[in-house]
């Protein structure tokens, strides 16, 4: 079978057993502050999981969903490639059960799928239950256990540990006991040598977890504890690579047919083979050239995925949480092709039609997006080879350095400050070094990272305490009729962040807008006849609004009206319908290719980034801006649809958003021809915005523009504010009629003035070069030119030159300048002084530059630093002096 066609059988599979196929969700997750991205296929059921959303009536499910394991507690980025089985993106095959069937009927599911209808040799199957654990008060698993004994042998069912066999979504949250069903792929020889039993969670390539049935029944809290969901829930993983592995009798993931296409076309764009070696572990000093190839294309095959899903989903590389992630994946990928692939230019970005190809069908978003991800992998590329370069230059300097001090180690300190200030990955660092008979500090590298995450830690750690339950229920959203209401307080947690202390409400009616899809959340107040208590801010998660307040009520039993910020709340409201117009006619002005990739607003701020390819000119922002005042003026009313069927919002002509999670039913909001999904905050009619006035319009990434626009009465002050300024320089330029002609003679006169100037000084260098000739100093054989002047840093910088064209041998020349009171040493050695004498302009000048509080640097022949204290410039000046040993 195919891979195509496995993913295809396992979802026909469980539907004909009553599931209901459903899409992969995004694999960047956006509402959920306890995640960055899926880790596990149960992520986007969290909510009902959890019991804070009905399942409705599809009860049971099957999907494929992407997933990323990269950080937190799954992490696999270091075992990827270094290894046959460990990826970053990977798909999870998954059925569920949401109170419906339980333990029996998946495992009775499991066993049918994989010997019925894949006829995997029931001989070669291992399965194993939670042992218990004392410390949390669990026994073992017997029932799973006893549900087994129906399928497989005895001695082919074996106990596993906390570790292996208690799955949890992450330090807090949904967990249970799971089982997990391993398979022994090896020859028969091997396996009358050791019973596969006894290489079970061994880490063994050949014998492997290939589905992990989760039998949800805790939620985790932050004290540790384990308390009862409302609901027992199956979750499944299967780790769709490792299964195809099985099928087609590979002994690694990548020689099927999931990574064989890429792999062979990275083989004919770096004309390099892959061997299919068996790994021996982390590249180290002992590995063939063939292994560090193997392993580079296996990394660059399996990043690729992952970055061009990513980016597919909505998040793009940058340097801030997610997306650092995913930069941080395609920089590994672009290191490995550099360092043993030897591919010097962009190179990821041409295997993505080959991926396209092979995975489009199933993932749609691929060949939706495929220019977009391309252009932004490229520039992502060229910017970090761009890095490596100047990263190895800088490396070497460092090693010339170390080798004219008669050292061969180079400190973690400037390792660090490779890796933190410029992008430089340590152990590029570390083999750069080892080639050229260097050492690195590795333990005082780890100290400075460990410094840095320290002071990351204590800038964001945030503290959650554990939900305190006031009262049963659940919570309704009602802000999309009202800005006020009567509610109560359900549940409330006390959050901790720095020294900070504030409170987390869920309210069973709220009318208080939780920040999702760009738009921030709703401040106001609750309010009683006893008290005021001040919403600072709301937030989402699993899909809730929670409250955040300073301190809590008197009485948490007590009724209070919920009352919405209103100024704010339309204010935010008028900023998003605008942008709904915004992506109307950017659609309608640039063509259908455009596509929102984010926004953000809030009371005062309209900020929208869409994909587009090129600068948007004057030309097209104005008729940008007058299709969206023209919608305006029509003052087109709110029209939307609550709760619609997703495939009838379609039918509708609503534009969806790449990268957003849909249920089976959302809501559909139209003003006059735009339409589109949103759970957002919206004006009553588009006459409510006032007024569009584009501020800016700017590039984030490759094939990613951004808008930044004004609506309303900050577009009002704007105008204002242009209008003042406009009569000010009409009264400074004292001319109320054509201000521009007064503008363009002002430039042209200055720009006359400015060569004007720049004559005069050129004189003036001449004339001063001339005379500090005349008073050269010879100090055995030397010419030694000081002088402290008042003249401009170009000046000075011409003023050497020109004194090293005149005396081109032993020669040097050390500059003082105090022009505007700010001192500035300029230092010129000749080129036989820096070859013959080993005299570096850059090091001398940095000591010197201590004696004027300052710094700089430069060239062996030449370099400049500025300071703080004008009266150590003598000083500075015959530092140079002494330090060059005249």
């Amino acid at each position: 079978m195919t891979a195509n066609e496995v993913r295809e059988s396992y979802k026909k599979f469980f539907e004909g057993k009553g599931h209901k196929i459903v899409p992969s969700a995004p694999m960047v997750i956006k509402d959920d502050p306890t995640l960055m991205f899926t880790n596990a296929g149960m992520n986007q059921w969290k909510d009902i999981i959890l019991g804070t959303k009905d399942p409705g009536k599809d009860v049971r499910r099957v999907d494929s969903q992407k997933c990323l394991r990269v950080s937190g507690k799954h992490n696999d980025l270091e075992e990827v490639g270094h290894d046959t089985y460990h990826h970053t993106m990977f798909e999870m095959l998954g059925n569920w059960s949401f109170g419906d069937y339980f333990k029996e009927g998946a495992i009775d599911y499991a066993w049918e799928y994989l010997v019925d209808v894949l006829h995997l040799n029931p001989e070669d199957l291992y399965v194993t239950v939670f042992e218990g654990s004392k410390e949390e008060g669990l026994s073992r698993d017997d029932e799973a256990a006893k549900y087994w004994a129906k399928h497989v042998k005895p001695d082919h069912i074996i106990n596993g540990n906390k570790h292996d066999n208690f799955w949890e979504m992450g330090e807090t949250g949904p967990c249970g006991p799971c089982t997990e069903i391993h398979v022994d792929s090896r020859t028969p020889e091997e396996k009358a040598k050791i019973p596969g039993r006894e290489l079970v969670n061994k880490d063994n390539p050949q014998v492997i977890e290939i589905w992990n049935v989760v039998f949800m029944q805790y939620n985790r809290k932050a004290d540790g504890s384990l308390e009862p969901l409302p609901m027992h829930v199956i979750d499944t993983g299967m780790g769709f690579e490792r299964l195809v592995r099985m099928l087609q009798d590979k002994h690694s993931n990548y020689d099927t047919d999931i990574f064989q296409p890429i792999i062979q076309q990275i083989e004919a764009l770096s004309h390099q083979q892959y061997g299919f070696t068996t790994p021996t572990g982390k590249l180290g000093e002992g590995s063939t050239e063939q292994e560090k190839i193997d392993i580079a294309m296996r990394v660059v095959a399996d990043h690729l995925r992952a970055v061009a899903f990513s980016i597919a989903d909505g998040q793009l590389p940058s340097n801030a949480k997610a997306g650092y992630v995913i930069r941080r994946i395609l920089r590994r990928a672009v290191r490995y092709a550099y360092t043993f692939l030897n591919q010097k230019e962009a190179f990821l970005y041409k295997l993505l039609p080959t991926l396209v190809h092979e995975m489009g069908a199933a993932y749609p978003e691929l060949p939706a997006q495929q220019e977009l991800i391309s252009r932004v992998i490229k520039e992502e590329e060229d910017s970090f080879l761009r890095t490596l370069e100047k990263g190895i230059n800088l490396l070497n300097a460092d090693m010339d350095e170390l080798t004219a001090q008669g050292k061969t180690e180079l400190p973690g300190t400037q390792a660090f400050r490779l890796f933190d200030t410029y992008g430089f990955p340590f152990d590029l660092t570390e083999l750069i070094c080892r080639e050229k008979g260097f050492t690195v500090d590795e333990k005082g590298f780890d100290e400075e990272m460990a410094k840095q995450k320290a002071r990351a830690r204590n800038a964001a750690a945030v503290e959650n305490g554990d939900w305190e339950v006031v009262r049963e229920g659940e919570q309704a959203f009602v802000g999309y009729d009202y800005t006020e209401h009567t509610t109560h307080i359900l549940r409330y947690r006390k959050v901790t962040q720095k020294k900070n202390t504030f409170y987390e409400l869920v309210l069973d009616f709220t009318p208080f807008y939780g920040e999702m899809g760009g738009q921030v959340g709703d401040q106001g107040v609750l309010v009683n006849d006893d008290e005021t208590i001040e919403v600072l801010d709301t937030k989402r998660e699993n899909n809730q609004s929670i409250h955040i307040v300073k301190a809590l009520p008197k009485n948490l039993q007590a009724e209070f009206m919920a009352c919405v910020d209103t100024e704010k709340r339309n204010a935010s409201a008028a900023n998003h319908t605008a942008t709904h117009l915004l992506d109307y006619a950017l659609k309608q002005v640039l063509g259908d290719h455009v596509e929102q990739k984010g926004s953000y607003v809030d009371p005062t701020t309209l900020r929208f980034d869409f994909s587009h390819f090129q600068k948007v000119s004057d030309e097209e922002l104005r008729q940008v801006e007058q299709l969206v005042n023209q919608m305006i003026r029509e003052d087109f009313p709110l029209d939307e649809h609550r709760d619609t069927p997703l495939e009838e919002a379609k039918a509708l002509g609503a534009i969806a958003i790449f990268g957003e999670k849909y249920g089976d039913k959302v809501r559909v909001v139209r003003f006059g021809p735009s339409c589109e999904f949103c759970g957002g905050i919206h004006a009553t009619s588009t006459g409510r915005i006032g007024f569009f006035k584009i501020m800016s319009e700017s590039s984030v990434a490759a094939g990613i523009r951004r808008i930044e626009a004004l609506t309303g009465k900050a577009c009002e002050d704007a105008i204002y504010a242009a209008t003042d300024t406009m009569n000010d320089l009409k009264a400074m330029f004292n001319n109320t009629k054509d201000l521009k002609a007064s503008i363009e003679k002002f430039i042209s006169e200055h720009d006359e003035l400015r060569k004007e100037l720049e004559r005069f000084q050129a004189q003036a260098v001449e004339r001063t070069k001339e005379m500090l000739l005349s008073r050269i100093k010879e100090v055995n054989g030397i010419s030694v030119i000081t002088a402290v002047l008042p003249i401009e840093p170009a000046a000075a910088k011409d003023l050497v030159f020109k004194l090293r064209e005149a005396v081109p041998q032993k020669l040097v020349a050390v500059i003082g300048s105090t022009a505007h009171n700010k001192p500035l040493l300029t230092v010129m050695f000749s080129d036989d002084m820096v070859k013959e004498h080993q005299l570096n302009a850059g090091q001398i000048i940095r000591e010197a530059a201590k004696l004027i509080q300052g710094g700089g640097g430069g060239q062996p022949h030449y370099a400049q630093a500025g300071g703080k204290n004008i009266d150590g410039m003598n000083a500075a000046v015959d530092k140079v002096i002494a330090l060059a040993n005249l």
